[in-house]
């Protein structure tokens, strides 16, 4: 259970970090990365996303990645003979500093395909799979809600239903992203009472998390903060989930330098869960142009850095954390490398 002074980490680095990738990063590079993320100490890991390969091909791999992790754990439709746990793993899986793992699904195709890797169907209550939580995600935008998923707003929250609904009979937890919640690339600001009322909804339908995602990294800290205490109000408060966790999360994109702030002013209206990428990978592709992309997430050592200088703690070890970022970049590098000459990692 997360206290005053402790602060809840995910990061989301092995989805969001590198769904918008030009390069192909591998099932083992992933693999090895979600092990080193979770031997640092984060408290969830976002794994990968059961999206469509045609759309985002770069997490094509998403069944075999989650097949690998439950396997680890004795669940799935692989078996641990047929899996060889990085160094990291074998420490994370031998400590007792619990790591949650999430994919994203967008639909019920996707969450079935999620269910297929996940769920062992010889034997699928002798050992809870290790995934054991889904997201899915609308916008606070209308535009930007037709734009990315092809539905409105009110179309994705009823795609949901059934997804959720899945989850529930599976005894899975659920989050619900929304995205643009200070701002959009084709609206411009939204108002904070549209961020509330699309949390409203999505709490319930039952997703045990709220994550208020700032898209475009358009945030201030005086804009952040008035969006926090909409959502606040109409949740009726900061409270946690029946897990012990927070309900609100926020997710922040650095695009202008100014997530920093953002963070200290979150922690100061009570907000405890942050999603961060390491090595600060990813970005919205909406943020930037061809040629200049914009800065992705707020990297997860900065942000650590920052709520433990501000006095709270989290269960982040910042020397694992920085071997993870050292290698997130290196296997990027690789990957762009490799697309750039017309091969594959």
């Amino acid at each position: 259970m997360t206290t005053a002074k402790q602060v809840r980490i995910t990061d989301v680095s092995p989805r969001d970090g590198l769904q918008n990738e030009a390069g192909q990063v591998s099932t083992d590079d992933k693999f090895r990365l979600v092990g080193m993320l979770a031997a640092a100490g984060v408290d969830e890991v976002e794994c990968t996303s059961f999206v469509s390969p045609k759309w985002v091909p770069q997490l094509a791999d998403s069944a075999a990645l989650v097949t690998r992790i439950n396997a680890l754990g004795g669940a799935g439709p692989a078996s641990l003979e047929q899996v060889d746990p990085t160094p990291e793993w074998a420490e994370y899986l031998a400590g007792d500093s619990p790591c949650e793992f999430s994919v994203l699904v967008p639909n019920e195709k996707g969450m079935e395909s999620f269910l297929d890797a996940n769920v062992n169907p010889a034997r699928p209550m002798e050992a809870p799979p290790l995934v054991q939580k889904i997201a899915v995600f609308t916008a606070a935008s209308e535009t930007f809600s037709k734009r990315n998923t092809n539905a409105t707003i009110a179309e994705t929250l009823e795609r949901f239903v059934p997804v959720i609904s899945r989850a529930q009979q599976h005894l899975l937890s659920v989050r619900g992203y929304i995205s643009c919640v200070i701002a959009c690339p084709f609206e411009g600001p939204i108002a904070p009472q549209r961020v509330a009322d699309v949390a409203a909804k999505l709490a319930e339908m039952g997703c045990d998390e709220i994550d208020l995602g700032d898209t475009i990294g358009a945030g201030t800290p005086e804009t952040v903060t008035t969006m926090i205490q909409a959502v606040s109000q109409r949740l009726g408060g900061l409270r946690l989930n029946r897990l012990g966790q927070p309900v609100v999360v926020l997710h922040l994109h650095d695009t202008f330098g100014r997530a920093g702030e953002c963070v200290r002013a979150a922690l100061d209206c009570g907000i405890r869960s942050f999603d961060a990428s390491v090595a600060g990978l990813g970005g919205c592709p909406y943020a930037g142009t061809p040629g200049k992309p914009a800065p992705g997430n707020i990297a997860t050592e900065l942000l650590v850095r920052i709520i433990h200088d501000a006095g709270y703690t989290t269960g982040v070890r910042p020397a694992r954390l920085a071997e993870a970022a050292s290698f997130a970049r290196s296997t990027v590098t690789k990957a762009r490398a490799a697309a750039a000459a017309g091969g594959v990692s």
